[in-house]
Parts: C-alpha cells; sequence; structure tokens
C-alpha cells in the first residue's frame, strides 16, 4: 500500500444511530450484530467481483489501471487551456453530475466571473438538459468557434446528449469551423455513433473511452469526469490517490473498520426500521451538487422492483438534497418533528479553505454584537453540530461524514466510500445495484414518440392509451 497523508482520513460518527443517544429510537449494537451475515456476503460478493466488466463493476480499479490515460489526459487538457475560451460538457446523467460536482467541490464558486488571470482553466458549462431555454442562453455568452465542447455518450444514442450535438455541429459548421477541431468524444472504445460520427470526420477526432464496465453514474473517476476536471486545474492523480486510500480501508471485512460497509448496514437496518427517505446535508456550498450527484447514485442503483432471483421487491431509499446551513431554514423543521421515516447524512468539514473573521459592531445589540470575535467557520460548524443535536434529541436518526478538509484527495476518498457503500448495500437489498431498467423505459417511450425506426410498436402502444378524460384536468 502506498504511504498517504493520514491527516487527511474522512471519517464517520454514527453514534447519532445509536441507542446510547437515541434511546428506543436507536439501534443496539445486537441489532446492528443481527446483519453481519449480509454484510459478510455483501463484502464477499464486491471483493469477489472488483473489475468484472460483464457485472458494471469496473469502477473499483479506477484508482489504478489509468496511468497512461491520465498522462494523455493532462496532456490533452493543457492543449485546451492553451486554445480555447470555453469548455462545455454535453452529457446527462453522471456524464454531467460527476463534473458539475468537482468543479464545484473543488473549484472556485464563482469561478467563470472571475478574470482570466486568476482562473486556471477556461469558462465552464456542462449542458445537462434539452430545455431549450438553457441552450439558447448558453449561446447568448460563448462564442462555438473558441470553445471546446466535451460530447459525453458511450452509445452515441443518448437523445439528449446529440441533440445538442446536433445543434453545436450546426453552429459551428456555419461558421466555418471544422468540427473535429472543435471537439472531444467520450464514448464507446469501438461502438456506437460517436465512433461512426468520428470516421465521417475523418478518424481523428480525439476521443476517451468510457471503460465497458463503468456505469454512468460511477463514471467521475474515469475519463468521463478527469478530462473536464483536468481542464480546470484539478489535481486528478491526487482524487484517484484519496480513491486508493479509501479503497485500502474498504478491504476490511469487519463494519466497525470499513466505512463503507458500515455506513450500508446503517442505511439497511434504517431501510428496515422504516427509514425510506435518506437525506445528504453538506455544510459547504463547494458540497452542494455532492448531493446531487449522490441523488443519481443511490436512486437509480437501489430502487429496483426485482430481487436477483426474480421476486418482486420495490425496494430503495428515496435520497433527498439538503444544503447546511440554508436549509436549516427550510427542512429541518420536518425532519426534526415529521414522520419518523429518514436518515439524515451530514457532510462537514474539520477545515475550510477560508476562515473569514466576523468583526466587531453593534455591541449594544446582545443579538447581534455577540457574533464579533468568532468567525463564520466557527458560525458553520456551531450550526452544523447543533443540527446534528437537535435531531438526536427528537430521537431522529442521523451520522456525520467529516473531511478534515476539501480537497482533490478527500474528495476521491469521499467518492469512492459513497460508490462502495452502494455496491454493499445494493447485494444486501439483492438486487441488481448496476443495472436500471425503469430508465431504459422512458427512453424507448420518447423515441417512440419522436418516430425513431424501430419503435413503431411502441408507438402503437403510446397511441392505444385510453384518451385523456377531461373530467381530471382543471
Amino acid at each position: 500500500m502506498a504511504k498517504f497523508d493520514e491527516s487527511m482520513k474522512i471519517t464517520i460518527d454514527y453514534n447519532n444511530m445509536m441507542d446510547k443517544f437515541l434511546g428506543d429510537k436507536g439501534f443496539t449494537d445486537e441489532k446492528l450484530a443481527s446483519y453481519a451475515d449480509k454484510a459478510a456476503a455483501a463484502y464477499d460478493y464486491v471483493a469477489a467481483n472488483r473489475g468484472r466488466d460483464d457485472l458494471f463493476m469496473g469502477w473499483t480499479e479506477l484508482p489504478y489501471n489509468q496511468d497512461e490515460i491520465v498522462a494523455d489526459i493532462l496532456e490533452t487538457a493543457k492543449g485546451v487551456r492553451e486554445k480555447f475560451e470555453n469548455f462545455v460538457v454535453l452529457g446527462i446523467g453522471g456524464s454531467a453530475l460527476g463534473p458539475i460536482m468537482a468543479f464545484t467541490a473543488l473549484c472556485h464558486l464563482h469561478y467563470n466571473e472571475l478574470p482570466k488571470e486568476k482562473r486556471k482553466g477556461p469558462k465552464f458549462y456542462v449542458e445537462d438538459n434539452v430545455d431549450p431555454v438553457r441552450m439558447h442562453d448558453l449561446l447568448d455568452v460563448i462564442d462555438p468557434a473558441k470553445t471546446c465542447f466535451n460530447v459525453i455518450s458511450k452509445s452515441g444514442a443518448t437523445s439528449e446528449t446529440m441533440t445538442q450535438y446536433l445543434i453545436l455541429l450546426d453552429l459551428l459548421t456555419k461558421a466555418g469551423v471544422n468540427i473535429k477541431d472543435n471537439v472531444i468524444f467520450t464514448t464507446d472504445a469501438c461502438r456506437g455513433n460517436l465512433i461512426k460520427i468520428d470516421q465521417q470526420l475523418g478518424g481523428d477526432v480525439k476521443k476517451y473511452v468510457l471503460p465497458d464496465g463503468v456505469g454512468g453514474r460511477f463514471s467521475e473517476m474515469c475519463p468521463v469526469g478527469l478530462l473536464p476536471a483536468a481542464v480546470l486545474g484539478i489535481d486528478i492523480k491526487k482524487m484517484l490517490e484519496g480513491a486508493a486510500y479509501m479503497d485500502e480501508q474498504c478491504k476490511e471485512k469487519d463494519p466497525a473498520k470499513n466505512p463503507a460497509l458500515m455506513s450500508a448496514v446503517l442505511q439497511y437496518a434504517a431501510m428496515q426500521d422504516g427509514k425510506n427517505i435518506g437525506v445528504m446535508m453538506p455544510y459547504s456550498d463547494n458540497l452542494k451538487f455532492l448531493a446531487d450527484w449522490y441523488a443519481q447514485l443511490w436512486a437509480e442503483s437501489l430502487g429496483k422492483n426485482k430481487t436477483l432471483t426474480g421476486e418482486d421487491c420495490n425496494v430503495g431509499q428515496t435520497p433527498v438534497k439538503a444544503l447546511g446551513v440554508t436549509d436549516q431554514h427550510s427542512q429541518v423543521q420536518l425532519y426534526t418533528e415529521g414522520p419518523f421515516d429518514k436518515v439524515i447524512t451530514f457532510i462537514s468539514l474539520g477545515k475550510y479553505k477560508y476562515s473569514m473573521p466576523i468583526p466587531h459592531g453593534c455591541e449594544d445589540v446582545p443579538d447581534v454584537g455577540f457574533l464579533g470575535g468568532h468567525t463564520m467557520e466557527e458560525l458553520i460548524q456551531a450550526e452544523n453540530k447543533a443540527t446534528a443535536y437537535a435531531l438526536m434529541k427528537q430521537g431522529r436518526m442521523n451520522y456525520t461524514i467529516t473531511l478534515p478538509e476539501l480537497n482533490e484527495f478527500t474528495l476521491g476518498q469521499l467518492l469512492f466510500l459513497l460508490e462502495m457503500q452502494t455496491a454493499y448495500t445494493g447485494h444486501m437489498l439483492n438486487i441488481d445495484t448496476f443495472n436500471q431498467p425503469g430508465v431504459e423505459n422512458g427512453k424507448k417511450a420518447t423515441f417512440a414518440l419522436l418516430g425513431k425506426k424501430g419503435y413503431e410498436a411502441k408507438k402503437a402502444e403510446l397511441d392505444s392509451a385510453p384518451a385523456l378524460d377531461k373530467k381530471y384536468i382543471i
């Protein structure tokens, strides 16, 4: 095992899940121990099948098998920074949420508004929807000829991404720009429509591979996420080192020593106890979009209607996104006094990038004056601890993942922790964690409605559906 900075180790505090703090609303040690066999089976399954492309577990090896790819990405990113004013990701799902999350986590919160000399790379945008207003407004602020577009789609048949591509292709062509000079494809190694498009363009479009065994929601630490991060000047080697460091901790079979396995046991036990809503609440504006990324990871992986042996199950825990301190003033009232159907995961920072002192003033107004002499870092950390305490006093399950500070290494740890937690939990639920049949059905219906060849039967099915009853339209 490589030596890593132990001071940057992230920790999990789950005291507020236990009966010693929650009374009869918490877990006893014996209750958690009752899931030992399921936890051991989940650990064994992940350990035995890691790296297998046919089971979509290739993501487990990404911290170790990308040295050449990373070197190439770093060289390409350097060229992008030198040549282009803007870098735009065209993608959806994990192909968009991952890059957005890393950008927000590790870059200046007003990065695009910074003057060029204060930015490490070009202005950065992610087009993760097909809202026409969104595309129109993007085109108001970029010059496509001075923009590098990273088109991310394994199949090259993702309707949303390819719609965006067609719009940019038309604009660049009309501007006399050779499209291959302004695009980078992240796609399958040898199949799919982007490969065909590349061949039509002469076969020399810059391309990166989205590996076969890596699903979109697990793709942030492959070229899908690494290229955009590198363009922004993020240290992608440190991200991968952080993931490897967490992986080493996850090689312990005892949940008390394996943070991902313990968090999986906690969430599984909470689901069995009726906690069907999982709230992720980071106390950092930089980590706001971590909750968005996690919501896809958790929902798409665990929301299934069949077990591995074919029985009906309809399992899954609904992820909810919250932001501390903001949502203390909107959602926490519900968490504190509403139904006992939630478990809250706090993401906390031991140290913020800046402390920001609070000046003295308004000394004659006690409700304000007491703040002087403290820092905003102290305030947000106090509010974090106070919210966890208040929930605990009301018997509400919560636990805290703490990053000593937010950097590439700790973010890599956190992402790998949450991915491993998801893999373990899915196996404990006895489901296929890595497929997404519910999403695929919606895609097929969309294809049919837009007249795509091969979907005539689905179109006929949709057309034959009962007409809308106007009685139920107001």
